[in-house]
């Protein structure tokens, strides 16, 4: 089954492309690569959360970001390419969690991506990530999601 058929099957709906925050394109394609700019969670023109996560933001609301912000990529991906079955796997994902110094669970908030990449792409979606703990995102959110896709 291919990615396009899963969404649907998932009943998930892409959103449209968030528009850039600043001098910068959602997707950068070089070869058979396709680089995403960092995505942040949004749905419809609203960020999911604002704070730390540790703190304002729970983990459990902070993986819920990090999934929106997996598909904000995935949308932005499918813009450029047209179609997501012609992803061949997701190579990497780096997941920044804006979070109080005493939060460790970066990985668990990480874990909201990288399952959805894993439900859509199925062994395709198997990806190396890095899950990093910072002290701000933009505009205070509490995730950003960025994505290296083969096609």
């Amino acid at each position: 089954m291919g990615a396009e058929a899963k969404l649907a099957e998932l009943g998930i709906t892409l959103p449209g492309v968030v528009p850039p925050l600043a001098a910068y394109q959602p997707t950068a394609r070089t070869g058979n690569l396709v680089f995403t700019a960092g995505q942040l969670p949004a749905r419809d023109g609203e960020m999911l959360a604002i704070g730390k996560v540790g703190g304002e933001v729970t983990e459990e609301q902070a993986y819920e970001c990090a999934r929106q912000c997996a598909l904000n990529a995935l949308a932005a991906v499918k813009a450029e390419i047209g179609s997501l079955d012609d992803v061949k796997r997701v190579v990497k994902v780096v997941v920044f969690v804006a979070s109080t110094p005493d939060f460790t669970g970066q990985p668990k908030v990480a874990n909201g991506a990288s399952e959805l990449f894993g439900e859509v792409f199925g062994e395709a979606g198997k990806h190396a990530r890095s899950a990093v703990g910072v002290s701000v995102l933009p505009l205070d959110v509490p995730v950003e999601v960025e994505i290296v896709v083969e096609i």
